[in-house]
């Protein structure tokens, strides 16, 4: 507690010895547009196109345009809403009864301790411009980051909306990778080992296919050595926290009782309202990443429906065809899994290649989560590599494949206009590729360190057999008389 104290109080008075320069302290007057330059700045506005002021004042419509930055507000709102209370539920009634509440502290933790980090200085190592690998401090503290529009990334929203919206993706990657390792990992090692994989694999893979110089944006960066494409995070959301969560389990072992004894989610109905409201979030996540009300977004909207319904639909059919029933936790886990899966490609392709996506999502993720898991018998807990890893991988290698300018037209107009419906599902290999094996390589190191600065990863065996909720937390989730 003394270090994140003394981190937030240096944080501060650095933010604010930091002056402004003068540039920015007093921006340079405009000379007046005429009625027909501010026309043309208001149908840009209207069109979610760069502004027509032509070198003049801004017309009426000054700053962000109310339209666009609405939405952005409320898809920021429901990316959170996909943490908290959307995964902690679905994780929570996952877990057996003796653990909810060390998921819900696990979740609710990182959303603050990711926040904090994200202000001092992940927002900028992100975005800000500073070279193809990881960005600079330009933005450091949130300094100069105001209500103007960043145009690196948005016309007519604010920069610190922009900022805000980026940070709900922030927080929720880390807590995805929780899963794996629920139920015997100690709470200080989990928030300890996210801070450093933070710095280490999320910023730096951010930057790389968002970042405006990032060397892997092949949407908007004409100098990119990988032409890649990653509409809403299937490489940096899915596949840095997929697959270092598969590492993360196989180097903290499994839990006591695994595969000897059964552990069986203790409350589906947690866990279905929780996917209800993954699913109502994940408009957010996918259509907010138009970063604009506009025919993109809507567009991700459909595919995002589409796709999910059909890993929803997909899911629990094979487990009709193979056992019988279909359970409540196949539909869940469908409807994530098209979800996952759709991400990546949601602002790119058309209506029927989103319900091709979620079906072969739903199977794909079934034979992971099943088959394979009882073949390799590590323990996913909670099956983060099996939908995540899994469904995001997938999901950027068929973006490569299936994406199309006439659901979004900056692929005829952008760097990668050459490559789409040829070579583009290579560039995705190969970005796909190089995340992966960072992100594996960077959770073994980091948990290995991490274990020998806390004493170990793991919860003692007593603690575990008791319950994390009164080991880690002196709490219960639920008092039955």
């Amino acid at each position: 507690m003394k270090f994140f104290s003394g981190l937030i109080l240096m944080s501060s008075l650095l933010a604010t010895a930091l002056p402004l320069s003068a540039a920015e302290a007093a921006p340079q007057a405009l000379p007046p547009a005429s009625v027909e330059q501010r026309l043309a700045d208001i149908e840009a506005y209207l069109n979610n196109a760069p502004r027509a002021t032509d070198g003049h004042a801004l017309s009426k419509v000054a700053g962000p345009g109310p339209g666009h930055s609405a939405w952005m507000m409320t898809s920021s709102a429901l990316v959170l809403f996909m943490t908290l209370p959307g995964l902690a539920l679905f994780y929570g009634g996952l877990v057996r009864r003796k653990n909810v509440l060390s998921i819900l502290a696990q979740c609710l933790g990182l959303a603050g301790v990711v926040t904090i980090l994200w202000w001092a200085c992940g927002y900028s190592l992100a975005f800000a411009r500073g070279g193809g690998g990881i960005g600079s401090l330009q933005y450091a503290f949130l300094r100069g980051v105001g209500v103007a529009p960043n145009t690196d990334y948005a016309p007519w929203i604010s920069h610190n909306l922009f900022a805000i919206y980026q940070l709900m993706f922030a927080i929720i990657t880390p807590a995805l990778t929780v899963g794996a390792i629920a139920e015997r990992m100690k709470f200080k090692a989990v928030i300890l080992f996210s801070i450093v994989w933070m710095f280490a694999v999320y910023f730096p893979v951010a930057h790389m296919l968002w970042g405006a110089d990032g060397m892997m944006n092949g949407l908007f960066n004409a100098g990119a050595s990988i032409r890649a494409i990653d509409f809403a995070g299937g490489i940096v959301v899915h596949m840095t926290s997929g697959w270092s969560a598969l590492a993360l389990c196989i180097v903290l072992g499994k839990r006591l009782g695994h595969g000897r004894e059964p552990m069986p989610p203790h409350n589906m109905v947690l866990c279905m309202v929780g996917t209800g409201m993954l699913w109502a979030g994940w408009y957010g996540f996918n259509a907010g990443s138009a970063v604009a009300a506009d025919g993109v977004a809507v567009n991700a909207f459909v595919a995002t429906t589409l796709a999910a319904a059909a890993g929803c639909v997909m899911w629990p059919a094979l487990e009709y065809k193979l056992r019988g029933k279909p359970s409540v936790l196949g539909f869940c886990s469908g409807a994530v899994a098209g979800l996952a899966t759709i991400t990546p490609a949601s602002g790119f392709v058309t209506a029927g290649s989103a319900v091709f996506i979620g079906l072969v999502a739903g199977a794909a993720t079934f034979f992971a989560c099943n088959t394979l898991k009882a073949k390799f018998r590590y323990d996913d807990s909670l099956d983060t590599f099996g939908v995540h890893a899994v469904g995001g991988t997938l999901g950027t290698i068929l973006a490569g494949f299936l994406a199309t300018p006439e659901v979004n037209p900056n692929l005829a107009a952008g760097p990668i206009a050459g490559l789409v419906g040829h070579t583009l599902w290579l560039e995705q290999l190969k970005a796909g590729g190089i995340v992966l094996v960072w992100s594996v390589v960077a959770t073994v190191l980091i948990a290995k360190a991490v274990g020998w600065a806390v004493g170990g990863l793991r919860v003692e065996e007593e603690h575990e057999s008791t319950g994390l909720d009164v080991a880690e937390h002196g709490e219960e989730g639920y008092i039955l008389d």
